[in-house]
């Protein structure tokens, strides 16, 4: 696991790649990360590895890089992003599809070797004041069917980001709702991953009930994801599923957004006797 310390990540020299600025992260790359992992009995078991970044007004995009390659990331799902200016690959991952009509765009990227792309959509959702009066994002929800060629399950992973802290919890409910129903829809039932920028730093734990109820569950990361002002600090990014085990959410260190990374390690839940 990641450190817990609240540093924001060291900078180094950048160097243009695919229309990206790379900026090198040391203290990932130094890290080596799992994709496969041994039960106590010896069985193998996949994990799915997610990255979800809120890039703030694309300011973080020449990160990218670097962190889908030092996280070994599968799926990469982005959110406030220019999907105007995204490259068609970055590292090992490849754009699955993105937002077309948001100023905030969101883009879900993924492992061609790992995966087969089948379906994927974007979706509106219901729109809070900001979005009439400044549309920030008509779209708020991309979601892709994969076909995990490892294992040969399927897997919905999707990117989200709910209406901003103006907009009362009870708009964000009913955006995360709708979401896990078109993404239902999506998927015909196969387990469902939904990470981004939730918006939600308060009253998280009725919020997991509440989805608890509707059938997901909802995984919070080890530390805090945003901490830019005092009063707003919080858990604004974190995962829901149906289907999967989460076995952890990673926060990583702050880069160059207000939001911080999170890495989701998951692994398909086993059917019911």
């Amino acid at each position: 696991m990641l450190s817990r310390g609240t540093g924001r990540r060291p900078r180094a020299d950048c160097r243009p790649l695919v229309g990206l600025c790379v900026r090198v992260h040391p203290a990932l790359t130094q890290r080596g990360y799992h994709r496969v992992t041994d039960r106590s009995n010896g069985e193998v078991i996949a994990l799915i590895r997610i990255l979800s970044y809120n890039l703030r007004k694309n300011r973080a995009t020449g990160e990218l890089l670097d962190l889908a390659a030092s996280t070994t990331a599968d799926v990469m799902c982005l959110q406030e992003v220019d999907t105007g200016a995204l490259p068609n690959e970055v590292a090992t991952l490849t754009l699955a599809d993105s937002t077309k009509r948001n100023r905030l765009g969101l883009a879900v990227y993924y492992r061609k070797d790992r995966f087969r792309l089948h379906d994927t959509d974007t979706f509106e959702l219901k729109k809070s004041l900001h979005d009439r009066v400044l549309a920030p994002a008509h779209e708020r929800l991309v979601g892709t069917l994969l076909e995990d060629v490892q294992t040969g399950n399927q897997v919905v992973v999707a990117s989200f980001h709910a209406a901003p802290l103006t907009a009362l919890n009870s708009l964000r409910r009913t955006q995360i709702k709708a979401a896990h129903a078109e993404l239902l829809r999506l998927g015909h039932g196969a387990p469902t991953l939904m990470v981004g920028d939730y918006n939600y730093p308060f009253f998280t734990q009725s919020l997991g009930e509440r989805v608890k109820a509707s059938g997901y569950d909802m995984a919070l990361s080890d530390r805090k994801t945003y901490t830019r002002y005092k009063f707003f600090k919080g858990h604004f990014d974190f995962v829901t599923s149906a289907g999967l085990d989460v076995r952890t959410v990673e926060t990583l260190p702050r880069g160059d957004s207000d939001h911080m990374p999170i890495v989701v390690s998951a692994e398909y839940a086993e059917a019911p006797a």
